[in-house]
């Protein structure tokens, strides 16, 4: 019997030098479920399991209005995936957690890697020091969407003929909104972005026009909602809502991209859905304010949990996903925080679906853009803004008390 057992361990040890070694799995958690975005995604993992025998990559699709709360749980469960998104507004939360692995010296040990391309403006969210938290694969500005054939309908001129004649600004854009939505009956002449702005992207739908009036969330630990500014702002949005009702209202949905509303705002990744729309299009920069242009940037990251199994390799892909090669391939989608890529040519043609003179108001609107505001208690500011919000958008609600109600709610958080 003992002669048996040493001679099938014998065979067990043998067999084990010989087999192959089981695959190593990163799994890395996003919130695009894009067919498009993810084939390419795939495409820069072959790159990397190439070049490490063994390792298997997966993406695992998160939807965006639950995305952080989904990646919070996981965290707080031990199961963690190596590699995550994050958005701009919950990066200070994570890292003042310490949940983040410092991947600079990876990233700077990388052969050709170049770390002093990035903007500084572009990392300041994701650098403490020399300690680096994340690595943008997204500076994406917010630009305004159009529907070309109903702005032609309505036989108004859309927003890159006026924002070439120097006439694209609030006051235009609340004008156009209620004639598109009077020329288009059953439609809507503007929706915010993703069609969410009342719920999961309420700061989304109210930043752009607080920073065209000169406003800003909050500033020096202060809340800014119910200065004067931003209260102008926000009124705006209120009388296009339920006077003008030229923007989808609350409970309905608009949809710019099945052609039920003729504008709306999103980020360059969206044109990925445009050949399915069915319409002529076109993007253009937000509209002007009191303050001038105020190009609003929203960002993302590629960041390693410090608590991963896999870290150090995890580390490894994220200095590979964020080479210039690869920013290059991402940019068709993703607007690069290398300077090298956003000043090439190569970045003004990188969307075959975006022209070219379209594509240089998206990098012009990176240069001169302001990130979202951020915060390490943005989860607590978010959930306690959310009833206060929910007051604020109905018909007969003063606008400027529903304001303070917000700062009363978020200030002390901040």
């Amino acid at each position: 019997m003992r002669l048996s057992i040493q001679i099938a361990a014998s065979a067990f040890a043998l067999w084990a030098m010989s087999a192959p070694a089981l695959a190593q799995e990163l799994r890395v958690t996003v919130w695009t479920g894009n067919a498009a975005q993810l084939k390419m995604l795939d495409g820069i993992a072959d790159g990397f399991k190439a070049k490490h025998p063994g390792v298997s990559v997966k993406f695992e699709t998160v939807p965006v209005a639950d995305y952080t709360q989904k990646l919070t749980f996981q965290v707080a469960g031990g199961n963690a995936p190596d590699v995550a998104w994050m958005m701009e507004d919950a990066a200070p939360a994570f890292e003042s957690a310490g949940l983040l692995m410092d991947i600079g010296p990876t990233l700077k040990a990388t052969e050709g890697y170049d770390f002093g391309d990035f903007s500084q403006p572009a990392m300041a969210l994701w650098q403490k020091g020399e300690t680096v938290y994340g690595v943008p694969f997204s500076t994406s500005p917010f630009m305004i969407y159009f529907n070309k054939d109903m702005f032609d309908k309505a036989g108004i001129e859309d927003p890159l003929q006026l924002a070439a004649k120097g006439e694209w600004n609030m006051q235009k854009f609340q004008e156009v909104a209620k004639k598109l939505a009077e020329a288009n009956p059953g439609k809507w002449g503007f929706e915010f972005k993703d069609g969410e702005g009342y719920a999961s992207r309420m700061t989304h739908a109210l930043l752009p026009s607080i920073r065209a009036y000169g406003g800003e969330f909050w500033s020096d630990g202060q809340c800014g909602f119910d200065k004067p500014k931003a209260v102008a702002a926000v009124q705006q949005l209120h009388d296009m809502v339920f006077k003008d009702k030229s923007i989808v209202p609350p409970g309905e949905q608009g949809d710019y991209f099945s052609g039920n509303s003729a504008m709306t705002v999103n980020q360059i990744s969206r044109a990925s859905k445009m050949p399915e729309a069915g319409f002529k299009w076109g993007i253009a920069p937000l509209p002007s304010g009191p303050a001038g242009e105020a190009p609003v940037i929203g960002q993302a990251a590629l960041v390693v949990f410090d608590a991963g199994k896999n870290k150090d390799l995890s580390a490894q892909l994220v200095a590979y996903m964020t080479n210039k090669e690869n920013v290059a391939t991402m940019a068709q989608f993703f607007p690069p925080a290398r300077k090298s890529a956003l000043d090439s040519d190569a970045f003004v043609n990188s969307n075959k679906l975006i022209p070219a003179e379209q594509m240089k108001n998206v990098a012009a609107a990176i240069q001169h853009g302001r990130v979202h505001p951020a915060h390490e208690k943005m989860p607590q500011i978010q959930a306690a803004m959310a009833p206060r919000v929910d007051a604020l958008w109905k018909a007969d609600a003063d606008v400027g008390q529903a304001l303070k109600g917000v700062c009363a709610a978020i200030q002390p958080f901040l």
